[in-house]
């Protein structure tokens, strides 16, 4: 990844998997047979492993890009709004490179979605309780992004 021009603005790593955890969703760029598609979705963060995850459907255009192609280009970004009267918009932004494996494991499938659960939901216990059957999580199409390189940046007073 090119390095930023304006490195009073760069966020460190730390800071970039802060974003990725506090947003409630991204944005996936992938593409395939040079056709582009862009995607927003929900998702959950495995800041340890450095693993995005996300649910689909057992078939559609995410899928067909995916098994194509399954590199992905991400962003994860933090509107602080546009400051009138300023000409100027604050934000964090998180820009990330990874690769996409679409899980078969019962186990991780679940704590994916258990994490998916944890990022968007203010009474997951409940959403977990209810939602996590066997039959949901045996059904549901999970995908984990490897993240190979990260970068962020902010333009905040």
């Amino acid at each position: 990844m090119r390095g930023l021009r304006r490195k009073e603005k760069e966020i460190d790593v730390n800071e970039c998997k802060k974003i990725i955890n506090k947003c409630k969703y991204i944005t996936l760029a992938m593409s395939k047979n040079n056709i582009p598609y862009l995607v927003t979705i929900s998702h959950g963060y495995d800041s340890d492993q450095n693993f995005i995850y996300f649910h689909c459907a057992r078939e559609g255009k995410k899928l067909d890009y995916i098994k194509e192609n399954n590199n992905v280009w991400g962003q994860a970004l933090l509107d602080q709004g546009y400051q009138q009267g300023k000409c100027n918009h604050y934000y964090k932004s998180v820009h990330f490179k990874g690769e996409v494996e679409i899980l078969h494991d019962f186990q991780e499938k679940k704590l994916a979605l258990e994490m998916m659960i944890n990022n968007l939901e203010e009474e997951p216990k409940i959403v977990k309780t209810q939602q996590l059957t066997q039959q949901a999580i045996e059904k549901v199409t999970i995908c984990k992004i490897k993240i190979t390189a990260l970068s962020g940046k902010r333009s905040i007073n």
